[in-house]
């Protein structure tokens, strides 16, 4: 026998249940919203206590609807927000079978393919998947079984809401981790979502391809074409995250094939670029545009991305002096069509490694330099300064007056002084006391900004003559107030740091020196071939290195065999 309160909550619940079964779409809606508001957020145990052990009875209703009506946008988002209630509440094991079992996921999947529903409703439909997904290793195979992946890239490509595509990531981020089975599958989705016109998907994907490479540990063959292609896009954050990728793939086997690519996108195909200008010339509306041709921004994203390898790895960099990168690097300076081409062209000709500043600090520590040359060594090293051999063919292929353009200006030798930081002096100690600062620059005369590196510049007018016993606080007072006066921005004469030519250096070039450079006969891997690899080596590293040896005379085989 019940007692009279659990009679009285059966008969609420079927009450209830009556309700929804006879009510319209008006009175539907409001019952949802009701629902919505007094139950988000409950658990499972919770839920069963308001609907006195029938919740499932009103779930089955929900799931009902939602088949019966998800085509015609009914109530939908309510629908789906209603549903999510059960799956998401603790101990919802048993309303996620229930749901599933009716094809539950079928219909979220075909929810997210219907043009004419409405954003919202299948941004609720991908967070109830999320739901599924992070309930365990089978429900994410179910997903993947029930051709899931395929929609959810399709979606992702063709939402319009960043917010939405946002929830989409999160998804298939989900379906990557703890599914063996169709990782894969995962992994090649989101390949094939990069050529598409979405430039929010295609960031999302880039990012999301990194953490599946990590995961699978190997690579698909496609992934470097449509990666180079994406080098094309007009959108920065696009081409970062393609950057950085870049940077993860070189350490898998796509390495060789990558750095090939990405030489090879430095000088565009002759027939490629002339079919491209021929199709806007004939275009009368833009007749008076300059537009950027997706090439030339492919060539300028690969000369940018080469400078960021270059930076990271020296080996990196050795390797693309073999592919004829300075050939390549030098013709994209000429590329008068595209200014950007240009500059990161002449960044990456002179790009400062961070590994050939260990190196050299290597070397220093093995090998004391002469006295005359003992000065505060520089952070890192130029490209052409890192191989005397390329700015020796540098030299020759732009000529004496543009190389001179080109070259980094650096401080006098004049000045041997050395440096004293303001704070090591010992201003009570010492009778008479000189203080040189280490001060950084501001490069505003060649737009560059702040510069990040400290140079010693000397002043005079910081001879601070200090007793050598303690002063009375007055005297104290006064020495203060001559270092801050003395320490105050007083004119003089221009900045002479290290300051680089290279960012400016397309605006200085004429017609003449721009063919010049797009018509570059630099052949540096023939220069080593012939000087013979222990030439690099000795420049590089001041011993011979048999693991390296190895590494240089592997790809000046493959450059010679592939010349035959």
């Amino acid at each position: 026998m019940t007692s009279i309160k659990e009679q009285a909550a059966i008969s609420r619940l079927l009450s209830f249940l009556q309700e929804w079964d006879n009510a319209g779409k008006v009175a539907r809606s409001h019952i949802l919203d009701k629902f919505i508001e007094t139950n988000r957020g409950k658990t499972a145990p919770e839920l069963e206590q308001e609907f006195s052990q029938g919740a499932s009875l009103f779930l089955v209703r929900l799931t009902t609807s939602l088949r019966i009506t998800y085509v015609t946008d009914s109530c939908l988002e309510k629908l789906l927000r209603s549903i999510g209630i059960f799956l998401s509440a603790v101990s919802s094991n048993r309303y996620l079978i229930e749901f599933l079992e009716v094809g539950g996921v079928l219909t979220l999947l075909e929810i997210l393919g219907l043009e004419k529903i409405k954003e919202e409703a299948k941004k609720e439909s991908i967070k109830l998947l999320q739901v599924i997904a992070n309930s365990g290793r089978t429900y994410k195979e179910l997903i993947c079984e029930s051709y899931g992946v395929r929609s959810i890239a399709e979606f992702l490509a063709k939402s319009k809401s960043e917010e939405t595509q946002e929830e989409v990531q999160v998804l298939l981020d989900s379906l990557v981790h703890g599914n063996p089975k169709y990782q894969n599958q995962v992994y090649k989705g989101l390949i094939a979502l990069l050529p598409c016109e979405s430039p929010k998907a295609q960031q999302l994907s880039l990012q999301t391809i990194r953490t599946a490479q990590s995961i699978i540990g190997t690579t698909h063959p496609s992934i470097v074409d449509c990666v180079l292609k994406v080098l094309g896009t007009m959108h920065l954050e696009v081409q970062y995250e393609a950057i950085e990728l870049i940077k993860d793939l070189v350490g898998y086997d796509v390495r060789q094939a990558l750095l090939k690519g990405l030489v090879a996108l430095l000088i565009p195909s002759v027939k490629e670029t002339s079919k491209l200008q021929a199709k806007i010339l004939s275009d009368p509306s833009v007749l008076q545009l300059a537009p950027s041709l997706p090439m030339f921004l492919q060539q300028a994203a690969a000369a940018k991305a080469i400078g960021v390898l270059a930076r990271n790895d020296m080996s990196i960099a050795e390797e693309l002096l073999y592919l004829h990168v300075v050939h390549g690097l030098m013709a994209a300076m000429g590329n008068m069509d595209h200014s950007n081409s240009q500059r990161l062209a002449s960044l990456t000709l002179e790009v400062r490694t961070a590994a050939s500043e260990g190196a050299g600090r290597a070397a220093a520590a093995t090998v004391p330099p002469p006295p005359q040359s003992r000065r505060p060594a520089r952070a890192a090293q130029c490209f052409v300064q890192m191989f005397p051999l390329v700015a020796e063919h540098v030299r020759k292929g732009m000529g004496e007056e543009l190389y001179q353009l080109f070259l980094v200006s650096a401080p006098s030798d004049g000045d041997s002084d050395s440096v004293v930081p303001l704070h090591t002096v010992p201003i009570l100690e010492r009778s008479t006391c000189r203080v040189d600062l280490a001060t950084s620059c501001r490069r505003d005369c060649s737009g560059l900004g702040s510069s990040t590196r400290h140079f010693p510049v000397p002043f005079p007018a910081l001879s601070v003559r200090l007793p050598t016993r303690p002063p009375p606080a007055t005297s104290l007072c006064q020495a203060q107030l001559q270092v801050q006066t003395a320490l105050a921005p007083q004119p003089g004469p221009p900045c002479s740091c290290p300051q680089s030519n290279a960012e400016d250096l397309y605006m200085k070039l004429d017609s003449i020196q721009a063919d010049i450079l797009a018509a570059n006969k630099v052949n540096i891997t023939k220069a080593l071939r012939l000087h013979g690899g222990s030439y690099s080596m000795n420049i590089l590293y001041g011993s011979h290195d048999s693991a390296q040896m190895a590494y240089l005379t592997h790809f000046e085989k493959e450059d010679v065999e592939s010349k035959e």
